[in-house]
């Protein structure tokens, strides 16, 4: 009778060594590399191929790749197992011990464990099992199984095993050893008593609970909190971040089985490959007659044992022999296929300056007109909400502007914030500075006139909120609606405005008396305030202080904005995972729980562009690096697949934390990519169209005239009951700036497919 045996598979890593066909959002394991399924796909049918189909199968994946899992394995079932969504990565010690809690807890301790990893290549599933089956006896009896693959030439990309005797099918483990240099690996293989790791694992479960007990308790006891309070719902059982954090990150090789006792080796009957490098694809994968590889719309001439893969477009070669080359919609690797482990220094150092092309994978290719959308961007900005905002949202009988609009265009009467005055101010000013013959002068002189008669302190500040008649709602004094303020009359200042300049002086007097923080560089939320601070303030100060530089060429704004660009290196950019926090204590340190883990793509965005902005007029060439870094992590980690658009929020490792989708973001997107596309390095035109078209399919299109939809759902339904004016600065920069990018640019490139319908694509090519 069959053992009663739970499955575990390992699903988590990234697979660099096969960049750049796997990237952070789009591992090996999903990937099709022999043309019968995913890897992961293949891994799930070859554990349900059982004799008695009745093993529990679960799922040991990162929960960003959660809604990829699911899809792959929807048709399979898991014979009531179910995924188990790590919220970070802690590597395989974690995962084991994860494995080991789950199985004592549904299964009871004396079942037995196998835990597989998801992207090998192995021949057969009945020799698969047939060897699983012949350790069943000795992990039966308390030892911990390892699986040993003999090895057929040196290779220095695995793990070895030693054994102490050679002619036993199950035999005891002498040491393992990490992957070893070309020589080292030439004497393994000679000796005879040397296997490659095939990184399975068969164990009682109450064994391995002992092991981590006796050499890793700090790694069992952080687990097994993690795993108590872990949430189970329909996708799967969620790990929670901040307990599953909290668990030491090791192998579990380095954990365990270098000091574990009674470790046995079972030698493998079937043929094995973990498909981690283009050689080892070029050596698992059917070849033709000449011993290549080809994959995709190629042309091979006189080649032969290499591996050819292209994606989308053609790729010809010619007179190549024993090389691998890779092409994708945006980036090519070619080298010898010996040579084709050294891919991992690519990635290495595409990383070091925050390369989009290590983290996102494009889909696709689409060949349209760069600027495409300008005819569609001028009508709406010049014909439709220009005219609209400029009437109908104004408020000419109290003075400002309204605060938010309904979808028939009637004003909703909310109280009217500092910043939705300024940025109203500042969106009219930069019409005027862009050629709009609207009357924006008149509209400036508006703005400015209402809120220095009814939003000053009598300190010399600015009022949080006023009332819909101009009376005081919130008298608090707030660094972002300062920022705000410096940034509409930096502007009307341009324009021509005759109080502009005294009144930004006289707002920079107040921050410098007030909102200084006299222990640590930055702003205070509020004046007075010690409590939680912010990094978003800060951006918009940044923002501001680069507008007035622009504007008078003093370098004493740029001195103020090296203060907070100082704010982002040293607090509030994460070197590991790209992200910038958003919430900190009063000591700059990030606050304990969702609340320090939480970041934003828009606020990525919106760094981006400002950092390459502050690197141009400051010379500090070393920031469009983070630039880029911002930029690759909101694309890579930010994005609802399903739409194409932003979420709202995200944790440091890309978990969806918001789900909600503002207008915003996108128009951030735009910023950032046109600012990027400025400095070299890839081409973003093709990106740049992309963002415009998902603004307007999704924010835009659908709203009357003039309007926009602000809050889209994850399934992509219109959330918004309001028109909020504040947005409206974030649209007029966004599409003003796009229309400069394109002006005079005529050109076709390659496109990552996006989300246009039939319509909406042929509205921005008429």
């Amino acid at each position: 009778m069959a053992s009663e045996l739970v499955c575990f598979v390992m699903s988590g890593g990234v697979g660099s060594r096969l960049w750049p066909l796997s990237r952070e959002d789009n591992p090996k394991q999903f990937h099709d590399l022999s043309g019968d399924g995913s890897m992961l796909a293949k891994t799930v049918r070859r554990l349900k191929a059982r004799p008695d189909n009745q093993t529990p199968i679960y799922l040991i994946a990162s929960e960003r790749h959660a809604d990829r899992v699911i899809s792959d394995i929807a048709s399979l079932g898991l014979n009531g197992g179910k995924p188990i969504f790590e919220p970070v990565g802690r590597n395989t010690a974690a995962a084991v011990a994860i494995a080991t809690l789950q199985t004592i807890s549904e299964h009871g301790s004396d079942a037995l464990v196998l835990v597989v990893p998801s992207d090998h290549e192995i021949s057969t599933d009945a020799q698969f099992w047939e060897t699983v089956e012949s350790g069943v006896p000795a992990a039966e009896s308390g030892s911990i199984i390892v699986f040993g693959i003999k090895p057929t030439h040196p290779e220095t990309g695995y793990g070895y095993i030693e054994v102490a005797a050679t002619d036993d099918r199950v035999a005891a483990v002498s040491r393992f050893v990490e992957k070893p240099n070309a020589e080292t690996a030439r004497k393994y293989v000679s000796s005879g008593r040397f296997y490659w790791n095939a990184g399975i694992f068969l164990f009682r479960a109450d064994t391995m609970r002992r092991a981590f007990l006796d050499l890793q308790p700090d790694i069992w006891e952080t687990a097994d909190r993690a795993h108590k309070t872990a949430r189970t719902d329909l996708s799967g059982i969620c790990l929670p971040q901040g307990f599953y954090s909290a668990v030491p990150s090791t192998s579990i090789d380095y954990a365990i089985m270098e000091h574990a006792r009674d470790i046995a080796m079972v030698t493998a009957s079937f043929r094995w490959n973990d498909l981690g490098s283009w050689q080892s694809l070029l050596e698992a994968s059917p070849t033709d007659g000449n011993g290549n590889v080809v994959m995709g719309d190629i042309v091979a001439m006189d080649c032969d044992s290499s591996y050819l893969r292209s994606q989308g477009r053609l790729l010809t070669v010619i007179g190549m022999k024993g090389v691998a080359v890779v092409a994708t919609p945006d980036a090519v690797f070619v080298a010898p296929v010996s040579h084709s482990q050294n891919v991992k220094k690519v990635v290495e150092q595409l990383e070091k300056s925050g390369r989009l092309e290590t983290k996102y994978t494009p889909s696709g290719d689409r060949v349209i007109i760069n600027g495409s959308w300008r005819k569609r961007v001028e009508h709406w900005l010049f014909n439709e909400t220009l005219p609209l905002w400029s009437t109908v949202g104004v408020d000419d009988m109290n003075g400002g502007f309204h605060e938010a609009l309904g979808f028939d265009t009637r004003p909703l009467g909310k109280p009217k914030r500092m910043r939705t005055m300024a940025r109203q101010i500042y969106a009219f000013a930069v019409a005027k500075e862009r050629g709009w013959a609207g009357p924006a002068d008149k509209l400036i002189d508006h703005g400015i006139d209402f809120i220095a008669k009814h939003g000053r302190t009598t300190r010399g500040g600015w009022v949080r909120t006023l009332n819909v008649n101009g009376s005081v709602a919130d008298p608090a004094e707030d660094a972002y609606d300062h920022s705000c303020v410096l940034l509409a009359l930096c502007h009307a200042h341009r324009c021509g405005h005759r109080e502009a300049l005294r009144l930004a002086q006289e707002t920079f007097h107040f921050i410098d008396a007030h909102l200084e923080d006299d222990r640590l560089n930055g702003f205070l939320e509020t004046s007075g305030s010690n409590g939680m601070r912010f990094s978003n303030p800060h951006m918009h100060m940044l923002e501001a202080f680069l507008a007035w530089h622009g504007v008078t060429g003093d370098r004493t704004y740029l001195r103020r904005a090296a203060r907070v660009v100082d704010l982002f290196r040293c607090h509030f950019f994460d070197q590991e995972s790209w992200t910038v926090g958003e919430n900190f204590d009063v000591d700059w340190l990030p606050l304990p729980g969702e609340k320090g883990l939480s970041t934003e793509p828009g606020h990525h965005f919106e760094w981006a562009s400002l950092l390459i902005d502050f690197a141009q007029k400051s010379g500090q060439k070393d920031l469009a690096s983070y630039a880029r870094k911002l930029y690759s992590s909101a694309i890579a980690s930010g994005l609802n697949r399903a739409t194409g658009l932003a979420y709202a929020a995200v944790s440091r490792q890309g978990i969806p934390i918001d789900r909600l989708s503002r207008s915003w973001p996108q128009c951030e997107a735009i910023k950032a990519a046109i600012a990027l596309d400025g400095i070299g390095g890839p081409d973003l035109k093709p990106e740049i169209e992309a963002r415009v078209a998902r603004l307007f399919q999704w924010h835009i299109d659908p709203a009357p005239l003039g309007l926009w939809i602000d809050r889209i759902d994850e399934r992509g339904r219109s959330q918004a009951t309001e028109v909020p004016a504040s947005i409206f600065y974030h649209l007029v920069t966004a599409l003003m700036q796009y229309l400069d990018k394109t002006e005079g640019q005529i050109e076709s490139f390659p496109m990552p497919s996006v989300v246009l319908g039939k319509s909406v694509a042929a509205r921005a090519l008429g």
